[in-house]
């Protein structure tokens, strides 16, 4: 970690920090997230029953979408040209489902926050589309599992000791 915050400026006020001295480098980012459910919502999802339509399709767009989009939101992130959005779906047969994306650039700063995004729109759509039949969903465990690429290097997320 470094020891001084770059996100402030010499009057201690927040800046987007500046990112043109770096280098170009190939970068990714993975992050996952679940979303828990009654188990008569996930076979309704999975049979295609939702009435707003195709559950799964319109989140991964979504979570596409919103990483392509996260400057936009997240006030200090850079503009990044992504080079690939990736989002599957996986899930445990009874209540949950876990959404994992991988976010891609060649770029001089990190994909982490727009993999972090993608999950949670993605998430909240799934919620959005099925909150009629179940409104005690509940999102949770969304964590960067890896990035790569820059300075910083490589990081595997180490699932914390009880």
């Amino acid at each position: 970690m470094a020891d001084k915050f770059t996100h402030f400026n010499d009057q201690d006020r927040a800046r987007m920090v500046d990112v043109t001295a770096k280098k170009v480098t190939a970068r990714f980012a993975r992050a996952t997230g679940q979303i828990h459910m009654h188990p008569t919502t996930l076979q309704q999802i999975t049979a295609g029953h939702i009435k707003k339509g195709d559950v799964l399709a319109v989140a991964q767009v979504a979570g596409i979408m919103a990483a392509k989009r996260t400057a936009e939101l997240i006030p200090m992130c850079h503009l990044i040209p992504l080079t690939g959005v990736d989002i599957h779906f996986h899930d445990n047969g009874h209540d949950t489902i876990t959404a994992d994306a991988v976010v891609k650039t060649k770029h001089v700063t990190g994909v982490e926050i727009e993999a972090l995004l993608a999950i949670q729109t993605a998430l909240l759509t799934i919620y959005d589309m099925c909150k009629a039949i179940d409104r005690g969903m509940v999102i949770g465990d969304v964590h960067l599992v890896e990035k790569d690429g820059g300075k910083s290097g490589h990081f595997i997320f180490a699932q914390p000791d009880n």
